[in-house]
């Protein structure tokens, strides 16, 4: 393995940021998850792939788990207590055993996309087994083990001081180094975040769109960007319904703006679909006899917004125009372009090796497809896609509301984390090409499963060690 300087710097500063602060690992692995193109090094034996930093952070989180007191008391009061725990082990069982089979089980049956590290980019190639079935199923199972290590974590009341703690600085890095990158652009100083990028893939960060610039973050290309911006924005809209904290708003503020400017399809179509529920709750707010102060004010809002944009219209009816012309290029007529054609026919193409696989699946990260959903279900099979749909259910009603409510600030971080949980898959369903829904998706879940079950043990004496407890949970005013 070649190691990255850039990527040890940045995790000794999290590391470091994180003990000054009192906090917890689960903070610092939460926080990692803000560099989305820096990598720990290479490795050339797995074809120059270059795990990111949160990876470290993962292994340390889950060391920390598997060294508590009690850990196998601890893991059976987890799967006992959350039915998903099971449902997820053996999804990555399958996923496992689906990664060595299918891709020789069917070598040359059929053909998929793959993506190369070369100039060749992706193209297409006969089946059969390739690095990308070992990565990408290592991350996929890096993923389900960090889920039962937070379960387990969790088990402690007050490590939820944490989680709301890393999720608010997970997201707000994120929206930094997109502010940041976009600062830089305008600027004239190019790609000022690029030295963080220490990852091989391709980096699309120095790209024009309808004459504004794309914003990338710290991340490879807008997309992506864009998609992590669409949960940290679902996540802090949520916790500012819920609780009024100021802070959130001030995310979910900076990070709308950003993803207006985004100039990425994902993002723009995102935001309409998420824009159909907030449109909906406040409509039957408003229709109420007592409307709820925030929603007033969201209206208030909005309609100075519009009152603006036609002001600024009437003075300057050219102002916007070049505007539209992006929103025009990069939704209306982006399944015409030569880039939407190609995403189209790599979904056929998975859809196409699901039928001649009979349904099994050709195995994880045998091909690369262009929505989340039709990756699982050519990956996976209708064996690992079922499996998925179930920990979707879980997610979207889990058994444990339906016994006693939990406190209110519990309540909130749970609602936000699977608003959070929900907005990722959207962006990965309208252009994620894997189908591992990464550790946007298994961490909250972890979380709202938790809080669901209440799987709480008593509390921990005062001045417990670093081990993810923390004072009492407190909102953000």
């Amino acid at each position: 393995m070649q190691p990255s300087v850039a990527g040890v710097i940045v995790c000794a500063a999290i590391i470091v940021f994180v003990l000054l602060m009192g906090w917890s690992m689960i903070v610092a692995f939460m926080a990692s998850l803000a560099f989305g193109a820096t990598a720990i090094g290479t490795l050339s034996a797995l074809g120059g792939s270059s795990p990111q930093i949160y990876t470290v952070f993962a292994a340390l989180l889950l060391t920390t788990a598997v060294a508590r007191k009690g850990i196998w008391r601890e893991l059976a009061a987890v799967f006992s207590r959350i039915g998903a725990a099971s449902v997820i082990v053996v999804l990555m069982f399958h996923a496992l055993i689906g990664a060595i089979l299918f891709p020789r089980l069917f070598a040359g049956q059929t053909s998929v996309f793959i993506a190369s590290r070369s100039s060749r980019g992706v193209y297409e190639t006969a089946l059969g087994p390739s690095s990308a079935n070992v990565t990408q199923t290592a991350y996929f199972t890096l993923g389900i083990l960090v889920f039962v290590a937070l379960c387990l974590l969790l088990r402690r009341r007050e490590t939820l001081v944490d989680v709301r703690r890393g999720f608010f600085l997970w997201f707000g890095l994120h929206t930094l180094m997109g502010m940041v990158d976009l600062a830089g652009k305008m600027a004239g100083a190019g790609d000022v975040l690029a030295p963080i990028r220490t990852a091989s893939y391709a980096m699309l960060t120095l790209t024009i769109e309808g004459g504004f610039w794309r914003i990338a973050g710290s991340y490879a290309e807008a997309s992506a960007f864009g998609a992590v911006s669409l949960a940290g924005l679902a996540f802090s809209y949520t916790y500012w319904r819920r609780t009024n904290s100021r802070f959130a708003a001030a995310i979910a503020v900076a990070l709308f703006l950003l993803l207006l400017l985004s100039t990425s399809t994902t993002a723009y179509v995102g935001m309409a679909l998420l824009g159909i529920p907030v449109a909906l709750s406040l409509l039957r707010s408003l229709a109420s006899a007592k409307p709820g102060l925030q929603d007033v004010m969201l209206v208030v809002l909005m309609a100075l917004l519009c009152l603006v944009i036609m002001a600024v219209s009437l003075y300057n009816a050219q102002f916007f125009e070049p505007l539209v012309r992006l929103i025009d290029q990069m939704v209306t007529h982006k399944m015409s372009s030569a880039s939407g054609q190609e995403r189209a026919y790599w979904n056929y193409k998975s859809m196409q090796a699901f039928f001649d696989t009979n349904g099994l699946g050709i195995g994880l990260g045998s091909s690369r497809a262009s929505s989340w959903p039709i990756a699982v279900l050519s990956q996976l099979g209708v064996v690992g896609g079922t499996l998925i749909a179930m920990l979707l259910a879980a997610l979207l009603w889990p058994p444990g509301r339906l016994r006693q409510p939990v406190d209110a600030e519990a309540d909130a971080i749970m609602a936000s984390a699977r608003a959070s949980a929900l907005a990722a898959l959207l962006a990965a369903s309208l252009a994620g090409g894997l189908a591992d829904p990464g550790m946007g998706f298994f961490v909250p879940l972890a979380v709202v499963m938790a809080c669901s079950a209440r799987i709480w043990a008593p509390p921990l004496p005062r001045g417990h060690a670093f081990d993810g407890s923390g004072p009492q949970l407190s909102a953000h005013r």
